[in-house]
């Protein structure tokens, strides 16, 4: 009799620790229930905004280098892609340096900072602050904050120089949609998709980035040129290549931005002029500044940064 009781004693300690296979009791669900509640009120710790370096010894333009700037973000947070390209004086310098135009000689990462932290002042421009303008780019980021980019700062190599750059966009273009941009896809943060995909540059970059855009409509949803390095010669070629790329992709947001000191403002406002008498919907900013370093640091980068944050998530342009 004493055996039965502590037998039956020990079964009902054993049952009170764990709750039989496929028990559907609250009593066995509660805990599981507190756990995830608790594990769900934990906040995700955010990941830092970081640089990560891709190295090409050989592609079919040469030795070619990009950085990566990933932003600070929640570990399944995942953001738009902008592709940029610098110019001529960062493609001299050779790919590895040249590739870090933007960041170390166009103040990349400053104004990402600023534009998470507003207002911006005229000191973040250089100076070359229009006040109604930047009275409307602080009112956009408060509407709408500033969220992010995955940003691909690509090495642009000096091959399009002549009165003809589209003849010598392909390698360039094949090299940036089908490396760069796949592999953003693959090993960043980034959405991945043409809708959510930016491309834009200064100057030598400017033609690249829009020669790109022209070439591969479809691989884009943005594309960008600040103060474009284009010649009088190209408004037609331009136009044409436009209204073919604007069939392919009725989407793709075109965005032109110059200035009343920039050496490209006749060939730009040119091509806007172009652009609008058949009919391609398009933007054209001008603010003060030159074509110069300054303008790199000022009004261009804050310029690029917010024009795409914006228009990759559907925002309208300021």
């Amino acid at each position: 009799m004493r055996s039965r009781l502590l037998l039956a004693t020990l079964s009902a300690l054993a049952c009170s620790k764990q709750a039989p296979p496929g028990a559907d009791t609250a009593a066995a669900k509660a805990p599981v229930a507190a756990s995830s509640a608790a594990s769900s009120a934990v906040p995700l710790t955010a990941l830092p905004q970081a640089e990560v370096t891709w190295t090409y010894a050989d592609t079919p333009v040469g030795p070619m280098s990009a950085v990566v700037v990933l932003p600070e973000r929640q570990p399944d947070e995942r953001f738009p892609i902008l592709l940029t390209f610098h110019g001529t004086g960062e493609a001299r310098k050779g790919p590895e340096k040249g590739a870090r135009g933007w960041i170390d000689d166009y103040g990349l990462l400053k104004a990402i900072d600023r534009l998470r932290h507003p207002p911006l002042t005229a000191q973040d421009l250089e100076g070359f602050a229009d006040p109604e303008r930047l009275a409307k780019l602080n009112a956009a980021l408060g509407r709408n904050p500033y969220r992010g980019l995955v940003i691909v700062n690509s090495y642009t190599p000096d091959m399009l120089r002549g009165d003809e750059p589209f003849s010598k966009i392909p390698p360039l273009a094949q090299f940036a949609v089908d490396e760069l941009l796949a592999r953003a896809r693959r090993e960043t943060p980034a959405l991945g998709t043409p809708q959510t995909t930016g491309i834009d540059g200064i100057s030598l970059g400017g033609r690249a980035a829009l020669s790109i855009a022209l070439r591969n409509p479809e691989a884009f949803a943005a594309a960008g040129g600040l103060q474009p390095a284009f010649d009088l010669d190209n408004v037609n070629a331009f136009t044409q290549r436009a209204l073919l790329a604007r069939q392919k992709n009725p989407g793709l947001s075109f965005r032109l931005l110059t200035s009343d000191g920039d050496y490209f403002l006749g060939p730009t406002r040119a091509i806007s002029a172009a652009m609008r008498h058949v009919g391609i919907v398009h933007e054209l900013v001008v603010v003060p500044g030159p074509h110069d370093y300054p303008f790199n640091r000022g009004p261009a980068v804050y310029e690029m940064l917010l024009y795409h944050d914006r228009a990759l998530r559907g925002l309208p342009p300021i």
